[in-house]
């Protein structure tokens, strides 16, 4: 196979573990790869041993004027260096590659895992990229609407890129709590994303209900995007959080608002909870809840059922052994999202096609 290139758009830290064990494996084929980024919190310092350009600052815009600005704003950088770097391939979660592929003649191929019909917001942020996007990659279940018919679904999740044991093996080592002693991770979100609009999460107060019930078991470790109030301050988790997946893979318990940390949950087989306004609405959530049992939704308007769920998994002493147990029947089921999604980039559009074809040509890669 003739060598080729490979742009990866990236505007998130949760996009660079998406995708950075298919980098590495695809330039280790010999294949050119370039990664262009919006400098978001940790991203820069994660990508930092790859080549690299950066299309603007991660701070998110609040008004309608400036956002859709900031995106032509990267839409026009990124054109320039995919001219210059003159890729086989764009792949990301990002609407630039999309805008910019008809100009530069280059198919895109876009990994979504939310149902575009799951808010307002989410439905019009879809009509501004998805008809743009030469294909859709997305777990099976979910629902892209009108877009399905240039949708590619495949049996897993975007978690399991970065947290199959074939791409993870948690290291006990990296985590700074004694071995034996038992600890709860709790994440709490800005909820500022587009889809988040109006989106309701953990307070203050409830926060520190929960912390009181879990001090009394073990050590809590807080990792936050908001500032936390002085009561809450002395559990911010202060290890690296480049770790954070070994942390949660020996936690006893996840509790949060952010939804993405629920899944990283229950791909690593930890109880988790999760609280929040779209419990019930999101296809991969559901299969994981509903089918698998490995996570517990709260509706965000419940908090006392939230409180009742942190009771119901701490007093039970076999909750971590039953989730870990549950996680090896997920993974018997789905497939190494990594192998073959690098087969699928490497031989796109053929890949396409013998998808389209025969969709049970990705259990080659279990």
């Amino acid at each position: 196979m003739h060598r080729k290139g490979f742009l990866f758009q990236l505007n998130h830290p949760a996009h660079f573990h998406l995708f950075k064990h298919i980098i590495q494996i695809l330039g280790g084929k010999g294949h050119r790869i370039l990664i262009s980024i919006k400098d978001k919190d940790i991203l820069k310092e994660l990508v930092k041993d790859y080549s690299f350009v950066q299309l603007s600052e991660g701070y998110r815009k609040k008004k309608l004027f400036a956002i859709v600005n900031s995106v032509f704003q990267r839409d026009k950088k990124l054109l320039k260096i995919a001219k210059k770097f003159k890729p086989d391939l764009m792949i990301g979660t990002s609407p630039e590659i999309g805008h910019i592929g008809p100009f530069v003649k280059v198919p895109s191929l876009f990994f979504g895992e939310d149902d575009v019909d799951l808010s307002l917001p989410m439905y019009i942020g879809a009509l501004t990229c998805y008809p743009f996007f030469s294909t859709i990659m997305a777990p099976k279940g979910v629902n892209n609407s009108i877009w399905n018919r240039k949708t590619v679904n495949y049996n897993g999740f975007q978690k399991l890129a970065y947290l199959h044991p074939n791409q993870f093996k948690a290291d006990r080592r990296k985590v700074s709590i004694p071995v034996g002693e038992r600890y709860f991770i709790l994440r709490f979100a800005n909820l500022q994303a587009y889809h988040d609009i109006n989106a309701k999460g953990i307070t203050n107060s409830l926060a520190k209900q929960i912390v009181d019930k879990l001090t009394i078991r073990g050590m809590v470790l807080i990792s936050s995007e908001r500032d936390l109030p002085e009561e809450l301050k002395e559990y911010e988790f202060k290890g690296n959080k480049q770790d954070i997946h070994h942390y949660l893979y020996f936690a006893d318990l996840y509790i949060g608002d952010s939804q993405s940390m629920a899944v990283e949950s229950a791909m690593l087989g930890t109880p988790n909870i999760r609280f929040s306004d779209f419990v019930g609405k999101i296809s991969v959530l559901e299969e994981i809840e509903k089918k698998y049992k490995l996570s517990i939704g709260v509706n965000s308007e419940k908090p006392q059922d939230l409180l009742n769920a942190v009771d119901e998994i701490i007093n039970n002493n076999n909750s971590v052994k039953d989730f870990k147990s549950r996680r090896d029947t997920l993974l018997n089921d789905k497939i190494d999202v990594t192998a073959f999604m690098v087969w699928f980039i490497e031989n796109y559009p053929d890949s396409k096609k013998i998808m389209n074809e025969n969709p049970d040509y990705q259990n080659n890669f279990k």
